[in-house]
């Protein structure tokens, strides 16, 4: 096969100042992409800031013999993400790919939860995903091309305690990534997304064994990000799991369904398991496929 390689293509990615997005900036680098290398720098909760660490992806890039710059911003922003694309048109004219990675953790019980701790992990994760992609958005469509990949999450997917926050702008993302397919397709933008696990400062807070968390490297995720923002793949509105080699697609499926009876609850309840059974589930290409299935049992009915 021919080697994937991204030479003449930008990539911004967010978060890259450790764990995956290092990982991603590395790897895009080494393959010939100019690399904005996005991040705050500051603690797993998004407190403080520093400039260190994207100066050190950036040191690490330059030193192999690849081309990038930092960028200190914070994509919680509207201006924060403007000054991330305005980073990479200054430095190198364009925008190709965006790899929304920056994210931080709150956790903590539902009923402990405060209004801050809901909105600070939202701004970052769901808002700073929506922020950047659009940022760079007129871009990709001015140009007839761009690549996203956005970083999704099992807790979004299946829920995990603790989480609310974070698995609520995790979903929302899934969500954001659907969405975003679809409007991008005709101007030659493909979004994906990847449900992540890997060591980093993130998941070392949730009490994995330290011999799990060595066998869950980035550099074993970056390679299908990589792919998923290469020119060659024409995926679109995809998720896929990912983690110390193990890679499978997500989707959200829907089962074969029914009619109710009666419009009574206690129909419901009779029918429930029949309407529950996902043996025959299925996904849909977008909501109105999903509606125009339901009007057509219905009209049956």
């Amino acid at each position: 096969m021919t080697e994937i390689r991204f030479d003449d293509r930008v990539a911004i990615v967010t978060g890259a100042g450790g764990g995956l997005g290092r990982a991603h900036a590395l790897l895009l680098a080494s393959r010939g992409a100019k690399v904005v290398v996005n991040d705050l720098g500051g603690a797993v909760d998004g407190s403080g800031g520093s400039q260190k660490a994207a100066d050190a992806v950036v040191a690490e890039i330059e030193a192999a013999g690849g081309t990038a710059v930092a960028n200190y911003d914070s994509v919680s922003e509207v201006e924060g993400a403007q000054g991330i694309v305005k980073s990479a048109v200054d430095a190198f004219g364009k925008v190709d790919i965006v790899i929304n990675n920056a994210g931080i953790l709150r956790d903590v019980s539902f009923h402990k939860m405060t209004q801050d701790q809901w909105d600070a992990v939202i701004a970052v994760h769901l808002t700073g995903t929506m922020n950047v992609s659009h940022a760079a958005w007129p871009l990709m469509r001015e140009q007839g091309y761009g690549r996203i990949v956005n970083t999704a999450s099992a807790a979004g997917l299946y829920g995990n305690f603790g989480q609310v926050n974070y698995g609520a702008a995790k979903l929302g993302i899934l969500g954001l990534t659907h969405s975003l397919a679809q409007e991008g397709f005709k101007k030659g933008i493909r979004v994906n997304c990847i449900a992540p696990i890997a060591k980093s400062r993130m998941t070392e807070t949730i009490g994995l064994p330290e011999e799990v968390l060595n066998r869950l490297e980035p550099s074993k995720v970056a390679p299908v990000v990589a792919y998923l923002v290469s020119e060659g793949c024409d995926l679109n509105g995809q998720c896929f799991s990912v983690g110390g080699g193990y890679v499978s697609r997500v989707a959200v499926v829907e089962c074969a369904g029914g009619i109710l009876t009666e419009a009574t609850p206690e129909a419901f309840a009779a029918q429930v398991e029949s309407m529950s059974d996902l043996k025959t589930a299925e996904p849909f290409a977008n909501a109105m496929a999903e509606v125009q299935k339901a009007l057509t049992l219905a009209a049956k009915s």
